[in-house]
């Protein structure tokens, strides 16, 4: 297996080719941030004008499936980009990198954490309720409760 893997430049670059190819068609098609935000269901599509509970619970799991789907759409976007970019650092120094593509990686890293810190936060709140952990020095053991 490891005599499978190519390395030095040659493959960086082909890698970058692939990375590239990858975006593009991501960008370019239904999987693209753009694309997906643009399909949208509205809730007058699901009748108007009397009550109907399951239609309003539909409509509210809809909005969260397709908003959660855009920014996955998105994320996954900026960490092929994010990707793209430090492959084509690897290949000709961070030095000799433009200073708007290292500006760029430097955004789209901040982002991308700015992102992640956001949505572990419900499980950083739900692990603040949980009891802590006790250790017992002497034999390694943990005590729950």
């Amino acid at each position: 297996m490891a005599g499978d893997l190519e390395r030095g430049v040659g493959a960086l670059k082909k890698f970058r080719s692939r990375v590239d190819t990858l975006l593009a068609e991501l960008e370019g098609g239904a999987g693209g941030s753009r694309q997906v935000a643009l399909e949208r269901v509205t809730r007058g599509s699901l009748g108007v004008g009397m009550r109907f509970d399951e239609a309003d619970g539909f409509y509210t799991q809809y909005n969260r499936v397709h908003t959660a789907l855009v920014q996955l759409s998105k994320s996954l976007g900026d960490q092929i980009e994010l990707l793209r970019i430090a492959v084509h650092a690897a290949d000709v120094g961070y030095d000799n990198v433009e200073e708007e593509e290292r500006y760029r990686f430097h955004q789209i890293q901040a982002r991308l954490k700015k992102d992640w810190d956001a949505a572990s936060e419900p499980e950083k709140a739900k692990d603040k309720g949980a009891r802590p952990e006790r250790h017992d020095a002497t034999s390694g053991t943990t005590d729950l409760g």
